[in-house]
């Protein structure tokens, strides 16, 4: 049996949580060369590496999966935001099965699925960590009552603010998960403005950043960082290793991800030291009916679209796909599928649908992309 002493440097897994606009996303930016699934659309005027923003579960799974397979690609992941992505989640399990709501599943079903999803999700986010990547997340706060069982009376206390229902399986969850829980938010002083002490008034507003538990909030840390300081990135730099990615364990330089000889059908992608990213469109030639995708207007169509798009699908091959499994003629238009067929059949299910679309390809001689193209990324 292998025994292991000391510590052991690894990358991280961190949480940082705390009212809109407090900073969480400037926070989260300062990581060593942080790259950010920005489900929210909230980084827009931050200057960061991002992805394009997921329409669906499935694309963000996708995502992570090409990011945790493509070494050199950044050294920090960040979901901005949590909350948002479980709303993908819980969107998911009730497409998948054929429900409106996470209520239509009858006797609380619904928010177990829900928590199995969630937590295969966290799991493929601890092997990002295991390739020395390290993780972040942001989740708003809010505000709930909360009364201890042993005690009378109830009191405020902040949270991470997840679905209204799902939050008790999910919120646990994400915290187990978390190497560094970390609450941020205005400090607030109240100080009496009579003799008599009856009237108040609120001063400070100091934005501070707790690291450990306390009845008004969820914090931990396995630093031994004080339990109240500023909210700062400063404070856990020296926590945060600058720890080496797989492709740099092998002395394979970052830059090498740009390489010129790669045959590349969309984006070529390389990331210089100051953390920008660079792109060079590669021109390819695609017969105009070869490359014609479906039409965006509905959010179910643009899910799909956007599928389509990272893996080079067109829309014949969906036809083809579909109709091979008897669920509609070949000639019918992917604008004629029912909604919930796309959200339920196509969507959720594209790992199935994909590989039905390489086999019949293969069956024709045609060459087969085994990955799906380079992440596109956005400034």
């Amino acid at each position: 049996m292998e025994i292991i002493r000391g510590k052991i440097r690894s990358a991280k897994k961190v949480v940082i949580y705390g009212p809109e606009g407090i900073g969480k996303s400037t926070f989260a930016a300062q990581f060593p060369e942080p790259l950010f699934i920005d489900t929210e659309g909230s980084t827009s005027e931050l200057n960061v590496a991002r992805t394009k923003r997921p329409s669906s579960w499935t694309m963000i799974i996708e995502q992570i999966k090409e990011i945790m397979n493509t070494p050199g690609l950044c050294k920090t992941l960040v979901i901005d935001t949590i909350d948002w992505a479980e709303n993908l989640c819980v969107e998911h399990v009730c497409q998948t099965r054929g429900k409106k709501g996470i209520e239509d599943f009858g006797y609380g079903n619904g928010y177990v699925y829900s928590k199995e999803e969630f937590g295969r999700f966290l799991n493929l986010l601890s092997d990002v960590k295991d390739k020395g990547i390290n993780v972040v997340l942001t989740a708003h706060a809010q505000l709930r009552k909360f009364e201890q069982p042993d005690e009378l009376g109830a009191y405020d206390r902040w949270e991470l603010k997840l679905g209204k229902k799902t939050a008790s399986q999910t919120a646990p969850l994400i915290k187990e998960w978390s190497d560094m829980l970390l609450f941020a938010n205005y400090k607030t002083i109240v100080v009496a403005t009579d003799d008599q002490g009856k009237k108040h008034k609120a001063q400070g507003g100091k934005r501070v950043m707790y690291t450990a538990h306390h009845p008004c909030w969820d914090a931990k840390n396995r630093y031994g960082l004080p339990e109240e300081t500023e909210f700062s990135y400063s404070v856990i730099a020296p926590i945060i290793e600058d720890v080496a990615t797989t492709k740099e364990l092998d002395n394979t330089p970052a830059e090498n991800v740009n390489n010129d000889n790669a045959n590349v059908n969309s984006t070529d992608v390389s990331i210089s030291s100051d953390n920008k990213v660079s792109e060079t469109k590669e021109s390819v030639s695609v017969p105009a009916s070869e490359n014609k995708k479906t039409d965006s207007g509905s959010n179910a169509l643009r899910k799909l679209n956007d599928l389509m798009t990272v893996y080079s699908v067109t829309e014949k091959e969906i036809q083809e796909a579909v109709a091979s499994r008897g669920y509609y003629p070949i000639d019918t238009p992917i604008q004629n599928y029912d909604e919930g067929f796309i959200n339920g059949c196509l969507v959720a299910a594209w790992s199935q649908i994909y590989e039905v679309i390489k086999k019949t390809k293969e069956s024709r001689g045609e060459f087969v992309n085994a990955e799906p193209n380079e992440i596109p990324f956005n400034f």
